[in-house]
């Protein structure tokens, strides 16, 4: 069946066609399943690349993702999807940022993996391991109670979602995006009402907010952020989109309206470094340029969650969270949580 799906979206860039959703679950199902050779699946994605998914095929592949995944309702809140393929020169705002809204009430999902092509930078699962805890060998009862023990939720998806593991190997071959690096943010796995999505390019924003409103998130923030994240930049003004109700609507944050806009101070950016940064922040002893990074994407994440009425009371919030060291202390308690396995990394 692949073969004939190939000879449908690898004809060229006049003679391509999209796949509806049904060839679309079609081709999912081949791959996740590895039914297909690794050559044909290699095809596909490549072939793919060059005609760009349509958001039929997107949403195929993230159905099929979230049939072969572990999802569980333990928390509802919002989840934060960022690049798998990591950050270079840039600050982790969003990690800092889920302990600041989930002491403001409101549960995070973060989730990601070793590194990925193309960008190859500092994941999510870099930060942990620099804190001694391998997400991989912890066991999924421990994530689970340290997520009901914080309301913070870490994923690491290639273990939660076996056939993200399995591919791993094609992937890194190819050195490029393909369909699973949007799919793999979107796998959803605390059946979140709130997303907040990360995208490099504006072009995509339409795709992506069409995407948005066909999985059913009760509202979403696409954010064309920092290193193609969900971040939101503190150093000038960042465009979104809002979606909710079946509409979308572009929203330019400027951070100089609440001032905030402040300049970003050259650094290091390793993962020891991003967790000496975090760890800061939360102890309200960070750059101001950090600090203020993190609680405008606090302010605008309960925003989009409903916890406040106005970016303005979100910041007002956050700053006085901060003040009162909550965010510090579910960060240590999420970190004990988290090694209670008994696992660190020597």
């Amino acid at each position: 069946m692949i073969t004939n799906l190939l000879k449908e979206v690898a004809r060229g860039k006049r003679g391509a066609r999209d796949l509806s959703y049904e060839e679309a679950l079609g081709a999912a199902n081949a791959i996740l399943d590895l039914k297909a050779t690794p050559a044909q699946i290699g095809a596909f994605f490549i072939a793919e690349r060059m005609k760009m998914e349509s958001v039929e095929e997107l949403e195929a592949f993230v159905s099929v993702c979230r049939k072969h995944a572990y999802r569980t309702s333990l928390q509802q809140g919002l989840d934060c999807a960022g690049p798998y393929d990591g950050r270079k020169k840039s600050f982790f705002s969003t990690f800092a940022t889920a302990f600041l809204i989930t002491a403001a009430g409101l549960p995070v999902t973060l989730h990601g993996t070793a590194s990925l092509p193309p960008k190859w930078g500092i994941t999510l699962h870099d930060l942990l391991l620099e804190l001694g805890i391998n997400a991989e060998l912890v066991p999924r009862e421990q994530i689970l109670k340290a997520a009901m023990d914080t309301g913070v939720l870490y994923v690491p998806a290639e273990q939660w979602c076996p056939p993200l593991k399995q591919l791993r190997s094609i992937r890194l071959e190819l050195g490029m995006r393909t369909v699973l690096n949007t799919a793999e943010k979107l796998i959803d796995y605390s059946h979140s009402p709130y997303l907040v999505f990360g995208v490099y390019h504006n072009t995509v924003f339409a795709r992506m907010a069409q995407l948005a409103t066909n999985l059913r998130y009760r509202k979403a923030l696409i954010v064309q952020g920092v290193e193609g994240s969900e971040d939101l930049f503190i150093e000038r003004p960042t465009r979104t989109y809002i979606v909710e109700n079946g509409e979308s609507s572009l929203q330019i944050i400027d951070p100089g309206t609440y001032g905030l806009e402040t300049h970003i101070p050259d650094a290091d950016w390793t993962p020891a470094e991003q967790i000496r940064i975090t760890e800061a922040v939360l102890q309200g002893e960070g750059h101001i340029a950090f600090v203020n990074q993190v609680l405008l994407n606090g302010a605008v994440r309960l925003q989009i969650a409903g916890k406040v009425d106005s970016i303005e009371e979100g910041i007002y919030t956050c700053k006085h969270l901060l003040d009162t060291g909550a965010p510090w202390e579910l960060y240590s308690k999420w970190q004990g949580a988290m090694r209670g396995s008994g696992i660190a990394i020597l």
